[in-house]
């Protein structure tokens, strides 16, 4: 089986391409915006430089491929929805048998941030194109929330404007790891929540937080006005402030509050935990 991985370079699909490589069954391409430095992948991985804005190298990418590990690209949503459509319309051309796709617990384009918009779109992108998929709905990472948990590690208090939203937060090498079975098997055609073992609101969060690290540490919830203010005068890169902000809008509104084992039914392992994470990098 050949088996492609979108963002490869990335630490997501970096990790999906090892994960892929250990298999004897699998020949893997990972895809890359641009060529690494040598030794990056394993000597058995073949490496094909196509950029998601590039649909003639996407395509020369794709020939052959049996199965394709669609993950994300970045930046501004209107511009990840191009790269997707690049993408998607690849796949199609090519014949790819199976899209593995990486997409978000919350994928609806009512919800008030722009990613999961992003997501529910390039579902439906990949459904329309009659490419037999499985979706990966990943939960917010915990190595991403990790920054701000650092920044209230400092300061004793994790000032975000979440309300009482509950977040299930998720370790990204659950989430790739789902990602790697789902490719090496048949097209389920159907959403798969990964999300982490337990649903915390901020203040559980700041406390799991403080507990791992020995450190004290309170939430402290802000409005959105007040942390748009405090993120910009960070410097914060404009779009950057408005996805944060938007996506603590959809935490408010409690999008992220869902907990299901389609992580252990794929893997067969239990999802780690928020404080398993902390503690391994205290």
């Amino acid at each position: 089986m050949r088996i492609a991985v979108t963002g490869a370079g990335g630490n997501l699909g970096g990790r999906v391409v090892q994960l892929l490589a250990n298999r004897a069954d699998v020949d893997v391409v990972a895809m890359t915006r641009r060529r690494l430095p040598a030794g990056t992948f394993p000597p058995q991985v073949e490496v094909a430089v196509a950029d998601y804005a590039d649909p003639a190298a996407l395509r020369a990418a794709l020939k052959g491929v049996d199965t394709l590990v669609f993950v994300s690209s970045d930046g501004p949503d209107a511009r990840v929805l191009l790269h997707h459509r690049n993408v998607v319309a690849a796949v199609a051309a090519e014949g790819v048998g199976h899209v593995a796709a990486l997409s978000s617990v919350d994928a609806d384009t009512a919800s008030p941030f722009c990613y999961a918009v992003t997501n529910g779109l390039t579902e439906d992108l990949l459904l329309a194109s009659g490419v037999p998929c499985s979706f990966a709905g990943a939960s917010l990472y915990i190595e991403f929330f990790q920054g701000w948990l650092t920044e209230a590690r400092a300061t004793g208090l994790l000032r975000l404007p979440a309300a009482d939203g509950r977040v299930s937060l998720v370790a990204r090498d659950d989430v790739a790891r789902a990602l790697a079975v789902l490719a090496v098997g048949e097209p389920t055609g159907r959403h798969h929540d990964i999300t982490g073992p337990e649903s915390v609101d901020l203040a559980g969060i700041a406390a799991i937080t403080a507990e791992a690290w020995g450190t004290p540490v309170a939430y402290l919830d802000i409005s959105a006005d007040m942390y748009i203010t405090e993120a910009a005068a960070t410097g914060l890169d404009p779009w950057w402030l408005y996805a944060f902000s938007s996506m603590f809008a959809s935490v408010r509104e409690q999008r992220w509050d869902r907990v299901r084992n389609d992580y252990t039914q794929l893997t067969g392992r239990s999802p780690l935990a928020l404080r398993d994470v902390l503690s391994a990098h205290g």
